[in-house]
C-alpha cells in the first residue's frame, strides 16, 4: 500500500513532468506525450512514469528513447521544483489502460452491432 506522502509526492511529480515534457524538452523525437501517473514508492527512490503518446509505434518507440537520453535533465528539473531530500529515479513505462479501455471499447460496439440485427439473419440453427 502507498503512503499518503508517495502518493502526494507522485501527484506533484506528475505535474511537473508534464509541464518539463512539453516546455522544457526540444527534443525533435519526443512528440505530444500525455503523462498518466506516477507511482512512487513507499521509500520515495524510484517513480514509475506512465506515459501515453499520440502517433504510431515508431513516434511511441522514439519518443521512448528521447525521454531516456533527457532523464538526468528531468531528474534535475524535478529536483528543483520538489524540495526532496533524494530525487526519485525516473522509470518511464507505456500506459497500456488506454489501449485495454480501447479494445473494450470495440467490443461492445461490436456486441452492441450485433443486437441490433435483424433475428432472421443469426445463424443459430
Amino acid at each position: 500500500m502507498m503512503s499518503h506522502r508517495a502518493n502526494r509526492v507522485g501527484e506533484q511529480m506528475k505535474k511537473e513532468l508534464g509541464d518539463i515534457i512539453s516546455r522544457k524538452i526540444k527534443d525533435p523525437r519526443i512528440g505530444f506525450v500525455t503523462v498518466t501517473d506516477v507511482e512512487v514508492t513507499g521509500d520515495l527512490q524510484q517513480a514509475k512514469v506512465y506515459i501515453s503518446v499520440l502517433g504510431d509505434e515508431e513516434q511511441r518507440e522514439n519518443t521512448l528513447k528521447g525521454l531516456a537520453k533527457a532523464k538526468g535533465f528531468i531528474r534535475t528539473e524535478i529536483g528543483q521544483r520538489i524540495r526532496l531530500r533524494k530525487t526519485p529515479e525516473i522509470i518511464f513505462e507505456w500506459d497500456e489502460s488506454i489501449d485495454y479501455g480501447n479494445r473494450i471499447e470495440t467490443l461492445l460496439h461490436q456486441l452492441h452491432t450485433d443486437d441490433d440485427k435483424p433475428m432472421g439473419t443469426n445463424e443459430e440453427e
